[in-house]
């Protein structure tokens, strides 16, 4: 019996307009009617999240910036992996040597020393994600979504790490070449240690502390539910989804998924433009009412 699942955002519950379809958000709340908890996990910011999901009529607990963050139903901090202020500076001196673009994203605030820049990494994204989109109807999307362009510009980065009160949880840089033109920056942040790299699509890499990832804290927040891991099922579609679909019980590929996630879950199904998430969570629910008899 499922009692927990854990979701992507981008690529998974998100279609290629990067909203959520009334499909989705009907079988989300029919799941948690018939007792199963759905909890979104995103590489997304708390503030984010939670604005795109409040917009879709949703109420569910968050595991945010692959892990770093974990937030339950009534929005309690669970959960908190920071990397280290030496550490994220060593990583923003290294992405400017690089020349990539890339921002810091505090447990509150994006930031970014170029919103045009953000503009249309956004759009290469999201292009990426969901190929029925082409780079000028993703650049109007992004550039016209508040939730997407809710940032803050500085000056420099490192000015505002020698700020004590901002503490870093994630750094996410962008290239849409693809991921071999991260090959030598991702080495580099190896030798610092105890960080982890991963990657929401092929055109980024997000770098977390090393506990940060989605797998561990959706564990950890099944253990303090009493949730057993073969109670627990997740659904994602990305390399930053591979930890909890090797960790869940249950492992579900959408059809988009890369050939990683699709090569460690138990269950591939339908693309994130044919409502996979409701076929998924209404089969859960048949299943639960099957197992109960």
């Amino acid at each position: 019996m499922i009692k927990l699942v854990a979701c992507d955002l981008d690529g998974t519950l998100f279609n290629s307009d990067m909203s959520v379809s009334e499909a989705n958000i009907q079988a989300v709340k029919n799941a948690q009617d018939n007792g199963i908890e759905f909890l979104i996990a995103t590489g997304r910011a708390p503030r984010e999240s939670r604005a795109i999901l409040k917009d879709a009529g949703l109420h569910t607990g968050f595991i945010n910036l692959n892990g770093a963050l974990v937030f339950d139903e009534d929005s309690k901090l669970m959960v908190k992996h920071k990397i280290p202020t030496y550490k994220a500076l060593e990583i923003v001196e290294l992405l400017h040597q690089a020349g990539f673009y890339f921002e810091i994203i505090t447990a509150d605030q994006v930031y970014t020393e170029d919103l045009n820049q953000r503009i249309s990494n956004v759009a290469h994204l999201m292009v990426d994600l969901n190929p029925l989109l082409d780079f000028k109807q993703a650049v109007a999307i992004s550039a016209g979504n508040k939730t997407i362009m809710d940032m803050k510009q500085v000056d420099h980065f490192e000015d505002l790490l020698h700020n004590p009160e901002v503490e870093v949880i994630k750094i996410i840089a962008f290239d849409s070449r693809g991921h071999e033109a991260f090959d030598n920056v991702k080495k580099e942040v190896a030798q610092i240690g105890d960080l982890v790299v991963t990657s929401s699509s092929s055109s980024n890499i997000e770098i977390n502390a090393q506990q940060a990832q989605k797998g561990i804290a959706l564990l950890d927040y099944a253990k303090l539910k009493n949730i057993k891991r073969d109670e627990i099922a997740a659904i994602g579609d990305n390399l930053n989804d591979e930890s909890m679909i090797r960790e869940a019980g249950i492992g579900v590929a959408m059809g988009n998924a890369v050939p990683v996630i699709k090569g460690l879950a138990q269950i591939t199904t339908k693309t994130n433009n044919e409502d996979c998430v409701a076929y998924i969570l209404n089969q859960f629910v048949k299943e639960n009412k099957q197992d109960q008899r």
